[in-house]
């Protein structure tokens, strides 16, 4: 059952990736590929957060968790285009543009893995804090 829903979330992920490139670059027609990296970072924060804040809560089956971390971001995300653009970037002699890729992307990356880490940490203790105290008081809050 794992595998339909991890497939069944790839599929969904693929053609977000594949629209929201389209969207992203309707309106930017520039060298510099910015639908790659904007889709990759938002990835890279999705998956820190879906990690660290809803697979802790448990209101999700395990399979929807690998559905979604795996299935969705997992298609959303793309490293083989990011590494072709690269390698395009760099095939034009366009080197800055290359290297502010590259570095984007890396440090951009972790950056919004960082992020994505600590809001869903965050979340994750305020609602257990709320939890906590709503069960302490009685619910009657």
């Amino acid at each position: 059952m794992v595998y339909v829903v991890v497939g069944i979330a790839g599929i969904l992920g693929a053609l977000s990736r594949y629209y929201l490139g389209l969207f992203i670059d309707t309106w930017w027609h520039h060298i510099f590929p910015l639908a790659t990296l904007s889709i990759n970072l938002i990835g890279c924060f999705l998956l820190s957060w879906l990690t660290m804040y809803v697979s802790r809560l448990n209101i999700l089956h395990p399979y929807l968790v690998t559905g979604i971390g795996t299935g969705f971001i997992g298609s959303f995300t793309t490293f083989s285009t990011f590494s072709v653009e690269t390698v395009r970037l760099i095939q034009h002699t366009q080197w800055s543009m290359a290297l502010l890729y590259v570095l984007s992307s890396l440090w951009g990356g972790l950056f919004m893995s960082w992020l994505g880490f600590q809001i869903g940490n965050i979340l994750f203790i305020r609602r257990t804090q709320k939890r906590l105290s709503l069960e302490s008081s009685g619910g009657k809050k």
